[in-house]
This record gives C-alpha cells, sequence and structure tokens, in this order.
C-alpha cells in the first residue's frame, strides 16, 4: 500500500544512499524493513511485560523485600 511519511531532508538523503549500495533504486524496501523491526521489537517487549505481570504474587514478602534491595543497591553502583 503506498503511504506519504514526513521525513527530514537528511534521513531522505541517507535512505537513498544505503538503497543505492544495496543496489536498490528507492528507499521504500528500507522503511518497511525499519517498520518490521520496530513492530518485532513491540511485540518482544509486551511479551516481557506480559511475563513479569504474571510473575505477580509469585514471591513471598521478604523474598520481595530482598528483591527489590538487591535492585536498588545495582542502581546505585550502574555507571
Amino acid at each position: 500500500m503506498r503511504t506519504t511519511i514526513e521525513i527530514p531532508d537528511e534521513q531522505r538523503a541517507r535512505l537513498l544512499e544505503i538503497a543505492g549500495a544495496r543496489g536498490e533504486k528507492g528507499y521504500s524496501r528500507l522503511v518497511q524493513e525499519a517498520i518490521e523491526l520496530f513492530l518485532r521489537e513491540r511485540r518482544k517487549k509486551g511479551g516481557m511485560v506480559q511475563a513479569a505481570l504474571a510473575q505477580r504474587g509469585v514471591l513471598r514478602d521478604d523474598e520481595a523485600d530482598e528483591f527489590e534491595e538487591r535492585i536498588l543497591e545495582i542502581r546505585e553502583n550502574w555507571r
């Protein structure tokens, strides 16, 4: 299906450059690949969120408190 999107001139130039290096005349295939990658990542993240939510109530209160403490320690030392 054809559609119209607005992109900055710099992005259009870069897409044309990449498409040309691949032997393609336009950048439609690149946009399709980018959209597919975006949608795949969204599905994956959605699955991870659902898996995390399914764990609700699995830990005892003391286990959850210890887990939270460890997370806070990691965050304090994260660079």
